[in-house]
């Protein structure tokens, strides 16, 4: 899935760079580290796109080695992260599996 085909530049969103600063301790700099890391796994989240617009989940990890997961979107070019956290231990097994893996 062809996700991110060109440099990203990315939106923020004040609220939700306060929520994912307090809530789970991830500023906006090292959320936006995940999509400059190989591996980064992505993929088109279902449930919660619209006709108004898609969402995506990534997994990726940072300089220092935090393993995050990601919702997004991409609109005009640009993508803004709507809410990050560390991954569960499911999704660093599968993030562990896919880089393994490639």
């Amino acid at each position: 899935m062809d996700i991110l085909l060109e440099p990203v530049a990315f939106e923020r969103d004040g609220g939700n760079a306060r929520k994912n600063s307090a809530k789970h301790g991830v500023s906006p700099q090292e959320a936006e580290e995940i999509f400059s890391h190989e591996p980064l796994v992505l993929a088109r989240d279902v449930t919660h796109s619209t006709a108004n617009g898609r969402r995506y989940f990534a997994l990726g990890h940072t300089r220092s080695g935090r393993k995050l997961f990601a919702v997004f979107v991409i609109r005009s070019k640009k993508l803004r992260i709507i809410s990050v956290r560390d991954m569960t231990q499911a999704e660093e097994d599968a993030y562990e599996d896919f880089e393994k893996d490639s």
